[in-house]
């Protein structure tokens, strides 16, 4: 893991097209922004997680039988 330093209003670059901004510092919450291009899809990662848990329970074998149950 990289760790860097950054105040209010400074930002990093990742590769040539994902650029996050700090956009407030509050405490010990931190505000950023995040401007990347539309294909590349951004989550918090307690969403990320979900949409993973629920991409594996859609391949299970109990996903797959209901699946086939919908199209007969």
């Amino acid at each position: 893991m990289l760790a860097l330093s950054r105040k209010k209003n400074e930002a990093i670059m990742i590769n040539n097209n994902i650029e996050v901004t700090i956009l407030d510092i509050r405490g010990e919450q931190v505000k950023i922004g995040i401007s990347a291009p539309k294909e590349i899809p951004v989550y918090r990662k307690e969403v990320y997680l979900d949409i993973q848990n629920a991409n594996k329970e859609a391949t299970s074998a109990e996903g797959m039988e209901a699946l086939k149950n919908l199209f007969g």
